[in-house]
């Protein structure tokens, strides 16, 4: 299989697409996996000529994570209002950091960088912390920690909950569809268009929920990144759906607003999903912005 060492971790990854071509390393959200990658996305992104690379985050799929219990939910909640009640094992940084080693086991400089949600804050920190490993920066659906935000509703913070709380297969993935279609809004059903198509393959490929509570803590405990943001010169679009339950388009605003000279696209009718009716225009916006930066190698 194909993986390498960190110095904390094994993480696993896949190409698709000519390796001699320009790299789009695609960093997915939380708990999620390869396998929720939507074909019409990373063949999209490969007919424009280019080389998808994609990983399991540490803690998700067939990446190692640390060994000991994840932080309790109760202090997941408390969180929210005070992050300084958490110690996650890992960061939003050292997320970062597995991907340059990845990059570094590639023998890659940089590469285009698009990150989902939790990947979109991790992708935000790569940029931050180590720019030139950033050709292109693409944010979607995520946040830059701005504690101002409006934040998801009871019966969705009570959806992701639900995707940890099951020791059962079948069970989990009954409760990970579910949780999809509350993620993905009033206007396309997940199951059916969505990333629920994925959940029994995904479930079945590697059951990882104290995984997924770690990976929350390291987003709960994150600081505000708008100060960092505002001093990047790394070429940023920014994506989110007007109609995300999860992380409000408020965030997707934010973030734009924070990275000066990004360009903001704000989807109708999307939640916080790859749904197929936007995923054209999705594929689109990416490769136009990585066909409009000029790389020097």
């Amino acid at each position: 299989m194909p993986k390498f060492k960190t110095p904390s971790a094994e993480i696993y990854f896949e190409h698709r697409g000519a390796r001699a071509n320009p790299r789009v390393l695609c960093i997915h959200g939380l708990g999620c996996q390869i396998v929720q990658w939507p074909d019409s996305l990373i063949d999209g992104i490969v007919a424009a000529g280019l080389c998808a690379v994609m990983m399991d985050n540490r803690d998700a799929g067939l990446s190692d994570g640390p060994e000991g219990p994840p932080p309790p939910i109760a202090d997941l909640l408390a969180a929210q209002e005070d992050p300084s009640v958490l110690s996650p094992p890992y960061t939003l940084s050292d997320m970062a950091a597995d991907v340059v080693a990845l990059l570094n086991h590639l023998g890659q400089g940089g590469a285009h960088v698009v990150g989902l949600s939790m990947g979109g804050m991790i992708a935000q920190r790569l940029a931050i912390e180590h720019p030139a490993r950033v050709y292109s920066l693409t944010s979607i659906m995520s946040s830059t920690g701005n504690p101002d935000l409006p934040g998801p509703e009871d019966e969705t913070v009570a959806a992701l909950l639900g995707t940890v709380a099951q020791d059962d297969l079948e069970a989990a993935i009954a409760q990970n569809i579910q949780a999809a279609k509350v993620f993905a809004g009033p206007h396309y059903d997940s199951e059916t268009m969505g990333i629920a198509r994925f959940a029994r393959a995904a479930v079945e490929r590697a059951h990882r929920p104290e995984g997924t509570l770690r990976q929350l803590a390291a987003i709960l405990a994150a600081q505000d990144r708008r100060e960092a943001l505002a001093k990047l010169q790394v070429p940023t679009l920014v994506i989110h759906g007007n109609a995300d339950p999860l992380v409000p388009v408020e965030a997707g605003r934010d973030t734009a607003a924070a990275i000066s000279g990004s360009r903001y696209l704000e989807i109708d009718k999307l939640g916080h999903d790859l749904s197929e009716p936007a995923i054209g225009e999705i594929v689109t916006a990416i490769t136009d912005h990585i066909g409009n930066v000029e790389v020097s190698r």
